[in-house]
């Protein structure tokens, strides 16, 4: 792992910017209608359940290194949606084989038709995990987290390392930073900083203990011009989620 201090650029914007053989999914799933308004979480996550732990026993019996790290549903933001973060040891070799290995089973083709049925629409995303950004270590719950996205001005992604790098300092006090991720495939100068809380109270006080660090303002100030667009979501961890 890199220690953090991008001051130059070598090569292609992510030469200095990420962890070598560590990839990472997120799948974005915008769940279909017709759950009953008081059942809606537990039949939600129920039924996720079932599909991932399928998914995951499938993956284990061909040894395809590549595991579940977190599943989540929106609380707040674009409701009805569900999220998986997937990671890949290996690289982009292991994504290969594994999309290779599952596409000529017949229990994953079918499962992949019955997952269909509960779905509006779905999108998925292959990320690289920032260098500077503290190690995914899977959190015992109750918590919630938060996913801010971030929509990057094309050739600003080493400008933006460069920031975050000492930007992340102001934001370990209270162990709130979970993961950090900019894609490579789907939609691209696209970041993602996932954020995990006790409850909504505890992330108003620790945001508002960063702004009263000296020096967090003058890293906000840097890295605002850099974005087209920024969106926020709350998440919910699912009830077989490995961070709770």
């Amino acid at each position: 792992m890199m220690d953090g201090s991008l001051v130059a650029q070598v090569g292609s914007d992510v030469v200095l910017l990420y962890i070598d053989g560590i990839s990472v999914q997120i799948a974005l799933y915008w769940i279909v209608g017709g759950y009953h308004p008081l059942l809606l979480a537990s039949a939600m996550d129920n039924d996720l359940k079932i599909m991932v732990l399928l998914s995951i026993q499938l993956i284990d019996a061909h040894k395809l290194n590549y595991e579940l790290v977190a599943s989540w549903t929106v609380e707040l933001g674009d409701l009805d949606q569900a999220l998986h973060l997937w990671r890949y040891k290996g690289g982009f070799s292991i994504i290969d084989n594994a999309k290779k290995t599952l596409a000529q089973n017949k229990d994953f083709v079918t499962l992949q038709k019955e997952r269909g049925k509960l779905l509006r629409s779905r999108h998925l995303q292959y990320l690289l995990a920032f260098s500077y950004w503290p190690p995914i270590e899977p959190r015992t719950g109750p918590n919630i987290y938060e996913m801010r996205s971030y929509n990057l001005k094309p050739g600003t992604m080493i400008e933006w390392g460069n920031n975050w790098a000492r930007a992340i300092n102001y934001r370990r006090n209270n162990d709130e930073a979970f993961a950090a991720f900019f894609s490579q495939i789907g939609r691209l100068y696209n970041v993602h900083h996932v954020w995990c809380y006790k409850d909504l109270q505890t992330r108003k006080e620790t945001r508002e203990a960063a702004w009263r660090s000296p020096g967090w303002d003058e890293c906000v100030a840097y890295t605002v011009p850099l974005i087209r667009e920024m969106h926020s979501r709350i998440l919910a961890p699912t009830s077989f989620s490995p961070t709770q």
